[in-house]
């Protein structure tokens, strides 16, 4: 008989549907964590909102916790979107999946505000460096000399660090993890559960 947590539910209730990333993906690594901390922390997945944007990241809430709320937004607009849901419902528990384009490029002016708001969230960038769905150009976050996997050529261009980016904006919980050390990135997918306000979780995720 499988193994129940407080809330009567056991592993298999923090599924969602067949993952279609490439084989190997990082993401799916992360996604496999989420569903471990969740359960182990014994929130129910009926009372969870998943929120995302645009990219390869933001289709991973769909393969885990298929119980949950779910909001896709469009492109860089995951954080005003989650923070128009946290208004509404105070009960709700929020969970952002984000990507380094997503949140560092597009959507950086409305990340960097919901942090100095301190919504309170659990967001999670699944940070790989590239726009790994439309075939791999560099983000925001990539590192200076990053070579392209097409289109030839190396980034020049400094970085946008989203750890260094939320401490300056004062952000109460800031953590980096990576997507293949589940030992370690359980742990803090569990503390940022647990956290009031912003709860920022960097997880580097090579594509």
């Amino acid at each position: 008989m499988a193994k129940a947590n407080r809330v009567d539910l056991t592993e298999k209730d923090y599924k969602g549907a067949e993952s279609t990333m490439c084989r190997g993906c990082g993401h799916d690594a992360i996604s496999a964590s989420i569903m471990r901390a969740f359960f182990a922390s014994s929130v129910d997945p009926r009372k969870v909102i998943k929120l995302s944007g645009i990219g390869c990241s933001s289709k991973t809430p769909n393969y885990f916790m298929n119980q949950a709320f779910g909001i896709n937004a469009v492109h860089g607009r995951m954080a005003s979107v989650a923070t128009g849901a946290n208004v509404s419902n105070h009960k709700m528990v929020p969970l952002g999946i984000s990507g380094d384009g997503d949140t560092s490029a597009i959507g950086l002016g409305n990340f960097c505000h919901m942090m100095r708001r301190n919504v309170n969230i659990t967001y999670v960038i699944e940070n790989n460096g590239v726009y790994g769905l439309t075939k791999g150009q560099f983000s925001a976050s990539a590192d200076v000399g990053s070579s392209a996997r097409k289109g030839g050529g190396t980034n020049e261009i400094p970085p946008i660090d989203p750890v260094l980016t939320a401490i300056n904006f004062g952000c109460s919980f800031v953590a980096r993890g990576f997507s293949g050390d589940k030992t370690t990135l359980v742990p803090l997918i569990k503390a940022a559960i647990l956290h009031r306000g912003f709860a920022l979780l960097d997880v580097i995720s090579p594509c």
